[in-house]
């Protein structure tokens, strides 16, 4: 532990609290119906739909599965998604608002149905969720929200008060929403997708696709997966084609802390329409019930010493329930798109075999299993009232040409900020365990001191499109302020969209375009 009680090293506990089956690394070329990219809810809900259809299916993750954002979650599964609804009737329309409703609410009754006819051992638990103001502002939005919910019938209602020690001005709650363990309950799926002769590899990175009647997808080590169909579930999608997602999408970075606490529980699930956002509900840690305590936001790569975001849920956590001890601390990174809604189906018009899943915008447990269901019907040839809502190729003059801009100006102003900053540090001023920018023989390095006193260094272009990564001392990582790609201290790649480790020698923009498997 550290001195402010927090953990020294970032750990989930889904993860730690999970057995999750390994799997070989992809060794031959394949022949399928479908291969999906990403071993996330999407990815391992998607096979698990499609081996009960019959289908020879594939499933490649780029590391371990589950290891990803699903694995790093709150685990709400609700169609609670923040003050979200009125925004999507006031750009567009009721119909569509109501239709993003029912797709998040059909995910949760098909999770439930598969918890209790497989009688899955992962915590599912029926919450009312809340959504809840302490300022002014804030409380205004959600009387707007609560009209929103009466339009849309939502059942749902304003309240004046919440049974936490918060102060607020009002909250709206969702009713008969849920929470579970989501490894222990994809643990189950997996199992299912291999007894039924589905093809797992792990430690497998798609680089691209070759496109055609049947698409192919190439690995980094060459091998090639035939398919009639591609869903490309990896979080970030590992092959953008024509659709620019890396101009429509940007990373959040949140926090998470897992606490007992002085005072008990009462049940639910919370979180604030103010910023910063902060969300709570409970959790079973070997009996004892714990709370988790998450928020935070912020740009991926942006903002202030990420180690103080930490600091400041376990602040309101001791405020609000008394905090007795901090068992773990994780953060989790999530895609935002233009319009606050997941683009999933085809890529675009004229790649009819590709399809793919992203921008799940935090929520990823309900709108990854709407994903996983769309996915299913498109491959199956079956017209789907969510196909148009969610289509990746949609865009619409507002709100996301407004957010075009804003977003493709945010990375330029990265990308030239981080080429124009000047180290101040030497190599040898830096401490056991801490991270900096320092210059070598005139070139600027990213440079880890680790515990026993080691020095690693390399090179601060990110392998994505060349913006310059930052360092996040709460987790030991470069991240790249521009399209969230993370990687370790060494420069391992740990969260797409780059697909090459950062170098050790110094690396251009022009390296990234002419390389053969950039997925460009």
């Amino acid at each position: 532990m550290t001195l402010d009680g927090l953990p020294k090293h970032a750990k989930s506990y889904w993860r730690d609290s999970s057995r999750i089956p390994s799997f070989p690394q992809l060794q031959e070329d394949l022949d399928v119906d479908v291969v999906i990219v990403g071993g996330g809810i999407t990815g391992i809900t998607a096979a698990y739909l499609l081996v009960h259809e019959g289908l020879k299916v594939a499933l490649l993750e780029a590391g371990k599965l589950l290891n990803g954002t699903t694995g790093y979650t709150t685990a709400k599964i609700t169609a609670q998604h923040g003050v979200i609804y009125d925004e999507l009737i006031q750009n567009f329309g009721r119909s569509k608002a109501r239709l993003y409703y029912e797709a998040n609410r059909d995910a949760l009754h098909w999770i439930k149905t598969i918890v209790d006819q497989n009688q899955i051992d992962c915590d599912f638990k029926i919450q009312d969720a809340y959504l809840y103001a302490t300022t002014d502002p804030s409380a205004q939005r959600l009387e707007k929200e609560a009209d929103a919910y009466q339009k849309l019938g939502i059942e749902g209602e304003l309240v004046h008060r919440i049974p936490l020690a918060i102060n607020i001005q009002n909250a709206l709650v969702m009713k008969n929403q849920a929470q579970f363990h989501p490894l222990q309950y994809l643990t189950h799926l997996i199992q299912v997708i291999t007894e039924k002769g589905g093809h797992i590899f792990e430690e497998t990175t798609a680089v691209d696709v070759e496109d055609g009647k049947k698409p192919v997808v190439i690995t980094r080590d060459g091998h090639r997966i035939t398919a009639n169909e591609v869903l490309a579930c990896s979080h970030f999608p590992f092959y953008e084609g024509l659709g620019l997602f890396s101009t429509r999408l940007h990373a959040d970075r949140s926090y998470i802390i897992a606490a007992k606490t002085n005072k008990p529980f009462p049940g639910g699930m919370y979180i604030s329409a103010d910023k910063p956002t902060r969300s709570l509900r409970a959790i079973k840690m070997n009996g004892e019930e714990m709370v988790l305590i998450a928020g935070d936001e912020h740009k991926t790569g942006q903002g202030k010493d990420t180690l103080e975001h930490f600091t400041a849920l376990a602040q309101f956590g001791q405020k609000t329930l008394g905090l007795k001890e901090i068992r773990y601390r994780w953060s989790a990174q999530d895609l935002v798109t233009l319009d606050q809604v997941p683009y999933v189906g085809k890529i675009n018009d004229s790649q009819p075999h590709i399809l793919i899943a992203t921008g799940y915008r935090k929520w990823g447990m309900s709108n990854g299993t709407a994903a996983a269901l769309l996915l299913r019907d498109t491959v199956m040839g079956k017209k789907s009232v969510y196909q148009d809502l969610f289509a990746p190729s949609r865009f619409y003059a507002h709100p996301s040409l407004k957010s075009f801009l804003l977003e493709n100006a945010n990375v330029v102003g990265h990308l030239i900020k981080g080429k124009l900053e000047l180290p101040k540090k030497k190599s040898e001023d830096l401490a056991r365990d801490e991270g900096a920018f320092i210059f070598i023989d005139g070139h600027r390095k990213g440079a880890y001191r680790d515990e026993k006193g080691k020095l690693h260094l390399i090179d601060t272009t990110c392998t994505h499109i060349g913006c310059e990564v930052e360092w996040n001392r709460a987790e030991r990582t470069w991240d790249c302020p521009c399209h969230g790609s993370r990687f370790s201290y060494t420069g391992e790649v740990l969260e797409g969209p780059a697909e090459k480790p950062l170098q050790q020698y110094d690396y251009t923009m022009l390296d990234i375009l002419l390389s053969e498997d950039s997925g460009y």
